[in-house]
């Protein structure tokens, strides 16, 4: 349920949701939120993603978001500098949840935010997700975001259709 909130002068109306940085501590509770949204657990998946995204020297753009102290969502993202052709640095977000029952009180969008802000303070100037083109509701989230389609063209390659070669 949207809350309708009107923040008042100098706030946004995401500032009630308390964004930080992303904690081995939270391992449970992402993959609890993340089997919530799926219907099934990716715990080695977000194992091997924490571990990536929290290493010694890893710019560390993660994000977690509480609500009452509990973790209400998630944000997973990668720096990348010159890969695939592009000459700029840019920022990946890998992966976003937020917990089902708390859907519609900004959780995302200050997930998101704080992204930006932060990316934006790197001096990196673009971010890139991947979407399934049928999740009508993750895509609608982003593009009220400012996500917009990009000018690259994502390819993949069958590896069971094309076991002839």
């Amino acid at each position: 349920m949207e809350r309708d909130i009107e923040p008042g002068p100098g706030t946004l109306d995401t500032d009630s949701v308390l964004v930080r940085n992303l904690r081995p501590s939270d391992l449970d509770a992402v993959v609890k939120i993340d089997e919530r949204i799926l219907g099934r657990s990716r715990r080695r998946y977000f194992e091997i993603k924490l571990r990536e995204a929290l290493a010694v020297g890893a710019m560390k753009i993660s994000l977690a978001a509480e609500d009452e102290g509990v973790l209400a969502g998630f944000l997973l993202g990668s720096l990348y500098y010159g890969e695939f052709g592009q000459p700029e640095p840019s920022a990946v977000l890998d992966t976003i949840g937020v917990d089902p029952a708390r859907r519609g009180q900004k959780i995302g969008k200050a997930l998101v935010r704080q992204l930006v802000m932060n990316l934006r303070a790197l001096g990196i100037h673009s971010v890139r997700t991947e979407v399934a083109w049928d999740n009508f509701g993750l895509l609608a989230f982003l593009a009220r975001q400012d996500f917009v389609p990009a000018h690259r063209l994502c390819l993949e390659m069958d590896l069971d259709r094309n076991s002839r070669r």
